[in-house]
């Protein structure tokens, strides 16, 4: 099934610039249950309420505060975190390059696959390439509908993966936890249960198959609601007619910033041999840029028709 694109820019790393978009690359795989009110099957929805008072408030009355001490805020006014928003960009930028086995697990977040843009195959490859022959993988930072995230640029047999990490931060310390420690003596294995220990390994060692693993509770679950509704057994719930939200749509037109991204962008004059060498490839992607211009733009149904002399 073919993913949207959701951003669209480039990673950077020195001079290099690699246009790519940025897709999905996993699917919620649980059970979603809606709340009923089971004596008429209405849907129930949340609503805001004071906890103090039990009473709902209007949104007009909601206000953004940070507790900072147990039971004291600090109110924020949404200037105030507009201003702290990070500067939007359409970059993947590369901070440096690590090796893949440096970054533990307990860091990956949620992964992204990378698809090149524009013609940017062949310096795609380049970058997949380096990478996986180096054992390398590329931190970079991004930011993502106003979010700034810490991600890992991963070579994943064709693609680029985009794996967001946890902050240094997000990921708690190890030091309170009652772990064996590696040179132990008091816990190091014999030679002889090692031996097994590996045997069995060996054993059970198979090939990475996805698709032999499945949710359990969510297959039951659904099988339970397919033989349920088979029998008969269905109900018909009537979603009420809701009125449309009286606040802004705060989705942002990502096409729209990277055009104004590239539009403002001022280019780094590069060294006179880099000049010279790129000369003759700019010449060919202006005319190419102009054929994409052509082919793209709306083609008239009919030929126009020449006016009367």
């Amino acid at each position: 099934m073919a993913t949207r694109t959701i951003w669209k820019g480039a990673i950077s790393f020195g001079l290099v610039h690699v246009p790519v978009g940025l897709h999905t690359a996993t699917t919620e795989s649980g059970v979603d249950f809606d709340w009923l009110d089971k004596r008429t099957m209405d849907p129930v929805g949340y609503k805001r309420i004071n906890k103090r008072t039990g009473k709902e408030i209007d949104r007009d009355n909601i206000v953004k505060g940070v507790e900072y001490q147990d039971g004291k805020y600090v109110v924020l006014s949404a200037d105030e975190i507009e201003q702290a928003y990070p500067r939007t960009t359409q970059t993947i930028e590369i901070d440096r390059f690590v090796d893949a086995a440096a970054v533990p697990f307990v860091f990956l977040e949620r992964p992204y696959y990378l698809a090149p843009l524009n013609k940017g195959h062949k310096v795609y490859a380049l970058l997949r390439d380096t990478l996986a022959k180096s054992g390398k993988i590329g931190i970079a930072r991004v930011v993502i509908n106003t979010k700034q995230h810490l991600a890992a640029l991963i070579p994943a047999g064709d693609a680029l993966v985009l794996n967001l990490l946890r902050w240094g931060d997000e990921v708690k310390s190890m030091d309170d936890l009652d772990l064996p420690a590696q040179d132990a003596k008091r816990y190091a294995p014999s030679a002889n249960e090692l031996k097994m220990a590996k045997m069995l390994v060996e054993d059970m060692t198979g090939e990475w198959q996805p698709e032999a693993f499945r949710d359990e509770f969510k297959h039951a679950v659904m099988s339970l609601v397919e033989k349920k509704a088979k029998a008969g057994k269905a109900k018909t719930v009537f979603e009420p007619e809701e009125e449309a939200p009286a606040y802004a749509d705060n989705v942002i037109d990502l096409t729209e910033l990277l055009q104004r991204s590239l539009k403002g962008r001022g280019g780094t004059r590069k060294p006179a041999a880099a000049r010279k060498a790129a000369k003759a490839p700019a010449k060919t992607a202006k005319r190419a840029g102009r054929k994409a211009t052509t082919t793209t733009a709306t083609k008239p149904t009919a030929k126009k028709t020449r006016k009367a002399a």
